[in-house]
């Protein structure tokens, strides 16, 4: 496990560094109305302070009578009532009244919609025992709560919540072995215990390894120990700090700085909480499948002529392409919704031209307006009232990257609305896609927070409050607004907008990335704990800038970053401005012909990755999962953050040392197979594989078939006209299932039936493995060729297709289609 840290060292470097790229790159006068703006929300915030927290912390007191309700009970305390909601058998939802209720934009369900569960409430010597079928909820009389699932295990235990003011805390004990996982983005292991981390969005400004917070920050985690896991989600959007055992060992502390403490816990195993977790906030909307290729991107790509020989170098290099992103320097003056028409005289012609070879152009968004009354957005937001104002009504500037501006209010649904309709000027243009930064929110402060003074205040539909209520809901709703705004301007397609920031339920609107990171190897290694975190944390579709956004990588960095994020859900090289060069053949000999190579197998993994799309989309299963996925009660798999698996069937060991052309990687039980030789490992130990310089160690999960397509060149990369199905042969006796799923890549056809999953169980009997192939859906099976190839290291004396001996090599034969019996007679 890697011991990266920051050093006081480093982090002075980085200070400095950002400040000269400040000096270097924002426009003339930024750095004094960043001064002017910092001396201004201070006064503003005196102005309208926050309440005070300087009363003694004061418990719920004890619980003096139960009450059975529908669907739970209710605790009557001497200071209080604690109210238990049962959502699901596995599923509870805890409110500690009284409080206000959070604003309704994390949770897609309400409790009203679920069904019925069978509930009894017992009272015993101390307290009350709420039980459903798969778990058990103890209410001491003190106000601490154990949950118990179905075998009468442990699995958590929270003490008594206190309060101070508008403050809640809840401490809970934690296991000596208890691993917990997520809270969104961190800059840290997978393992999140022992660290004390802040939930506030931030942009902060280039990040290493320790730095907290960052972008996205959500109150959910995965507990994990030797009795069970569970999940808990705090449904509070507040600033709030988690010390998960930081100070005390054996104790976590959730601190929120206002809100109603409530929480949802799911007990079960780690599929199941995702998709309970999912079930709750929502599950992604499938994306289109041209979003699953390559991205290229730079800070910035521009003029138009730049952009077209950056397309003409990739089609001669012969490196696949899907899309080009551009920066802010697209746009006039950073005007948000604007072009400059000197860079892109004729944008909706540069989109035509690419699409027609196959590329397809995403555009930055930031959430700040100039503040211009000749500017036809800002003239708008203003004469209607949608811009953001303090208590007396002043409409709230600050400066970004146009200067002064304002900030649309995307708590009220009208503002939604209006903002969502600006993109028409996009998709009218032919963009494919929007890229939303800066939407922490963050402005440019000399000192102090650099986001809107806390006053400011929001509708949040109608619960008005401030900007401490929903600073960490504002990306969430600009990503919402965006969506909408889209489905209703292109409703035969399907949205693609990229978040750096959000909240809980983001997932339901927009991917991610992780933002600005370094051009280093420590970075590079932080990239897979960041993708755990975040996918537990039911963000499935994000990625890194691959590369590095800050400085310039070697080309063996590049090189192995670009060979593991083919298995990230955002495939995406991104750098800063004044960065050298980099594409994927900016590095010269070998690496333009390995990077090639890497690419193309993204694309050959096409298939397969849109399957683990279709998990996301139907289950809430990450595409990226820690190794302990599918076997909890592994304890040596817990600390892995350099391997990871990617959907069902493959685990990936990506590269992460400078020079290294071996690793050792820690296999879970069962049957793996080496992606590249085909060479076959007993699961359950540590191995050590070679790892030249030309591929990333991959792995197959024994029992499972891999489709791969093989793509054609230029427009026709996502052709369907040939798949494999590489099989690899269990071990025993046991079936396993793998899928494919298949649509026609975009639009909402599949909603109605237009959609097929194809199913292929392997099953071995002796000296015989069978694959039985069965299908559902209405989508047609949409390939002409496919070759079935035997990956066992067993020689085949025979292959039989519907019982009849077909012609084979080695046990590789071609196939009809679905709806085939195919059997391996071995020798």
């Amino acid at each position: 496990m890697s011991t990266h840290r920051p050093s006081p060292l480093r982090s002075t470097l980085k200070f400095l560094r950002v400040a000269w790229e400040l000096l270097r790159w924002v426009r003339p006068g930024i750095g004094w109305q960043a001064i002017r703006y910092a001396w201004w929300r201070n006064r503003v915030e005196a102005r309208w302070p926050r309440p005070s927290v300087d009363s003694p912390w004061q418990t719920w007191g004890r619980v003096v009578r139960a009450a059975p309700s529908e669907r739970g009970a209710a605790f009557t305390c001497e200071r209080g009532t604690l109210e238990i909601l049962v959502l699901t058998a596995d599923m509870v939802r805890v409110s500690w009244l009284p409080g206000p209720e959070p604003p309704p934009y994390a949770i897609a369900r309400p409790p009203e919609t679920w069904p019925a569960v069978d509930i009894t409430l017992e009272e015993d010597a101390d307290g009350w025992r709420l039980r459903t079928p798969a778990l058990t909820v103890h209410v001491h009389a003190d106000g601490r709560l154990q949950v118990f699932d179905a075998a009468g295990r442990q699995v958590r235990e929270d003490l008594p919540p206190e309060r101070n003011g508008h403050h809640v805390r809840l401490p809970s004990r934690l296991r000596p072995d208890e691993h917990l996982y997520g809270l969104g983005e961190r800059a840290t292991h997978a393992n999140r215990r022992g660290g004390r981390y802040t939930l506030w969005n931030r942009d902060p400004g280039n990040y290493t390894w320790g730095d907290d917070p960052l972008y996205l920050n959500i109150p959910v985690y995965v507990g994990l120990h030797g009795q069970g896991s569970y999940l808990v989600f705090f449904e509070n959007p507040y600033r709030a700090t988690f010390d998960l055992a930081a100070q005390d060992p054996n104790l976590a502390v959730h601190h929120f700085e206002g809100g109603l403490l409530r929480y949802y816990l799911v007990v079960g195993t780690p599929p199941t909480l995702l998709e309970r977790y999912t079930d709750l906030t929502g599950k992604p909307p499938l994306p289109p499948l041209w979003a699953l290729g390559y991205h290229q991107s730079r800070y910035s790509y521009y003029p138009e002529a730049r952009v077209r020989q950056l397309v003409d170098t990739f089609a001669r290099y012969d490196i696949p392409l899907e899309v080009v992103h551009l920066d802010i320097h697209y746009m006039h003056d950073y005007r948000v919704f604007t072009w400059n028409r000197e860079r892109f005289p004729d944008p909706k012609r540069l989109a035509s031209d690419l699409r027609a070879r196959g590329v397809r152009l995403i555009v930055i968004v930031d959430p700040g307006v100039k503040v211009d009354p000749r500017y036809r957005v800002y003239r708008e937001g203003h004469e209607r009232g949608y811009f953001c104002t303090l208590p007396d009504g002043t409409e709230v500037h600050a400066p970004v990257w146009p200067g002064w501006s304002a900030f649309a209010d995307f708590t009220r649904p009208e503002v939604r609305k209006w903002w969502g309709e600006q993109y028409a000027v996009f998709v009218e243009t032919g963009i494919a896609g929007f890229w939303h930064d800066m939407n922490e929110p963050v402005v440019f402060s000399a000192w102090g927070d650099r986001t809107l003074p806390l006053c400011t205040q929001h509708a949040l539909e109608g619960q008005d409050g401030d900007h401490a209520a929903a600073h960490n809901l504002f990306g969430l709703q600009m990503a919402r607004a965006a969506y909408e705004g889209l489905r209703r301007l292109a409703p035969d397609r399907r949205p693609i907008i990229i978040s750096r920031s959000g909240w809980a339920g983001l997932q339901r609107y927009a991917w991610n990335w992780t933002g600005d990171n370094y051009s280093d190897w420590a970075s590079f290694y932080l990239s897979v704990p960041m993708l755990i975190g975040l996918g537990l944390s039911g963000i499935p579709f994000t990625g890194p800038d691959i590369g590095g956004f800050q400085g310039a990588p070697t080309p063996e960095l590049y090189t192995r970053w670009l060979q593991a994020g083919v298995f990230f859900p955002f495939y995406r090289t991104h750098t800063c401005i004044g960065t050298p060069d980099q594409e994927p053949w900016a590095f010269g000999e070998p690496y333009t012909r390995i990077n090639r190579e890497t690419i193309r197998l993204r694309y050959r993994l096409l298939a397969y990755i849109y399957t683990t799309a279709w998990q996301a989309a139907t289950r809430g299963w990450p595409p990226v999962r820690p190794l302990w996925w599918d076997h909890p009660e592994e304890a040596r798999l817990w600390d892995v953050d350099d391997a990871f698996l990617f959907g069902d069937a493959l685990l990936v060991a990506p590269v992460v040392e400078e020079g290294a052309r071996w690793r050792t990687v820690l296999l879970p039980p069962g049957l793996w197979y080496d992606f590249w030789t085909g060479d076959v490992y007993e699961g359950g130990r540590e191995i050590t594989v070679d790892a030249p310089l030309d591929y990333t160690p991959v792995f197959v999960r024994g029992g499972h078939v891999v489709p791969l397509l093989d793509p054609a060149a230029n427009t026709d990369r996502l052709s369907r006209e040939r798949i494999t199905l590489r099989v690899y042969p269990p071990r025993d006796a046991a079936t396993v299932t793998s899928y494919l799923y298949t649509d026609d890549g975009d639009g909402w056809a599949y909603q109605e039936g237009a959609y097929r999953v194809d199913r292929f169980r392997l099953h071995r009997e002796g000296s015989q493995v069978h694959l039985t192939w069965e299908s559902d859906g209405a989508y047609p099976w949409p390939y002409r060729e496919v070759t079935c190839v035997w990956q066992g290291p067993e020689r085949v004396q025979e292959v039989r297709v519907n019982g009849t001996p077909t012609p084979h090599t080695h046990g590789t034969c071609r196939l009809p289609g679905p709806g085939v019996r195919v059997t391996w007679v071995l020798r």
